[in-house]
C-alpha cells in the first residue's frame, strides 16, 4: 500500500473542500470497497479524509411521509430498522443479499452507492483495463464474460455495478443529497446518479470533484408486495449474476429494476407497464437493446425467469 496522509473532517462543507484542494484526495468512512483496492494498488489515494465523525449516520422521517436515510447509516442497521422493514421491504431484502454480516457492519449508505463498477480484469492489474488505465482497453471484450453486462454496455466497457442496495434504490425512485465544495448543496434522482460507461467508464457517477454524499432520500411509501431476488454462484458473498426488484401492486401493477446486467441498476420506466403482461413482456422491454456476448446471453433467459418467479411469489 503506498503512503497517504489522513484528517478528519469536522463537517461535510469541510470534507468536500479538503477533497477538491488536495490532489489525490479520497473520502473514507467504512472503507470496505476502498482499502480492498488500495491494497491492491488500484486505487492510490495520496490523502484520506475521514468522515465518520459528521454525524450523518441518522434514519429521520420525511414531512411528506418519506424517509431520509445518513449517508454513513451502516447497511446492517439499515436493513434491520423497523421502519424500513415495514415500508420499504425491498431495500431490507436487498441489503441482507449483498455481502456478509461483518461487511455489512461496517460499509455505509454512501459508500454502498459509491461502489466501484468492476470485473475480475479490473483487480488484475496484468491486464488491460479501461476503468483502471483509461485508454488501455477492455480485456473482458473478447474474454471470459460469463458474469458481464448485457445492456448499456459500451466498446470501453462491460463491467456490471456490483450494489444490491442500489438496484432496490432504484425501484424505489431514491434521490441522493450532496454538498459541494463551495458549500451548496443539491439533490440527484437515483435514475440520473450512475453513469453507463460510454468511452469514459472511469467515470462511474454524476459527483463532482470534491462533492460528499450526506443522504439518501426515500419518497413515501408505495406499498404493494416488494421482493428481492438474486440468482448467484453460490449462495453467499458473491455478486449477482441477475437480481430483481420488484414492487408488485394489486391487479399486478408495479416496478421492476435488475441488477446484475448492466453498468449501473438497470431500470426501464416504460417496462413497468408491462408488468401485468408477464416476465416475458418486461424483461424484452428492459433488454430491446442488449448486447451480450456469446458467454452472457444467457442471462436474458434467467433474468426473465427469476422474474416470472418473483411475479408468482407475489401472488402468494
Amino acid at each position: 500500500m503506498n503512503a497517504f496522509s489522513y484528517e478528519r473532517a469536522r463537517s461535510a462543507a469541510e470534507a468536500a473542500a479538503a477533497a477538491v484542494n488536495t490532489p489525490g484526495a479520497k473520502f473514507i468512512a467504512g472503507g470496505t470497497n476502498l482499502l480492498d483496492l488500495m491494497k491492491l494498488g488500484i486505487e492510490t489515494p495520496t490523502h484520506l479524509i475521514d468522515v465518520n465523525g459528521l454525524g450523518l449516520d441518522r434514519i429521520e422521517a420525511t414531512p411528506d411521509g418519506g424517509m431520509r436515510i445518513g449517508a454513513l447509516v451502516r447497511n446492517t442497521d439499515l436493513a434491520a430498522d423497523p421502519r424500513v422493514r415495514r415500508d420499504y421491504g425491498v431495500l431490507s431484502r436487498a441489503l441482507l443479499a449483498g455481502a456478509s454480516g461483518q461487511l455489512r457492519n461496517m460499509a455505509t449508505t454512501a459508500g454502498n452507492l459509491l461502489q466501484r463498477t468492476r470485473c475480475p480484469y479490473f483487480y488484475d492489474t496484468n491486464q488491460p483495463c479501461n476503468k483502471r488505465s483509461p485508454g488501455s482497453g477492455c480485456s473482458a471484450i473478447g474474454g471470459f464474460s460469463r458474469q458481464h453486462a448485457v445492456v448499456g454496455v459500451s466498446n470501453a466497457c462491460i463491467a456490471t455495478h456490483p450494489s444490491d442496495m442500489a438496484v432496490a434504490m432504484r425501484v424505489l425512485d431514491a434521490s441522493v443529497a450532496t454538498v459541494r465544495p463551495d458549500g451548496s448543496a443539491r439533490t440527484i434522482p437515483i435514475a440520473d446518479f450512475h453513469r453507463l460507461p460510454g468511452d469514459t467508464p472511469h467515470i462511474e457517477t454524476v459527483l463532482e470533484r470534491g462533492e460528499l454524499i450526506t443522504s439518501v432520500t426515500l419518497p413515501k411509501p408505495v406499498g404493494g408486495v416488494q421482493l428481492y431476488r438474486k440468482v448467484r454462484d453460490r449462495a453467499s458473498y458473491a455478486f449477482a449474476l441477475v437480481s430483481v426488484a420488484a414492487i408488485v401492486q394489486p391487479h399486478g401493477t408495479g416496478r421492476v429494476a435488475l441488477g446484475g446486467v448492466a453498468h449501473k441498476p438497470w431500470r426501464v420506466e416504460a417496462a413497468d407497464a408491462q408488468m401485468p403482461h408477464g416476465a416475458k413482456a418486461v424483461t424484452d422491454r428492459l433488454f430491446a437493446d442488449a448486447k451480450p456476448t456469446d458467454e452472457n446471453a444467457y442471462k436474458l433467459t434467467l433474468a426473465e425467469r427469476t422474474l416470472g418467479a418473483v411475479l408468482l411469489q407475489a401472488k402468494g
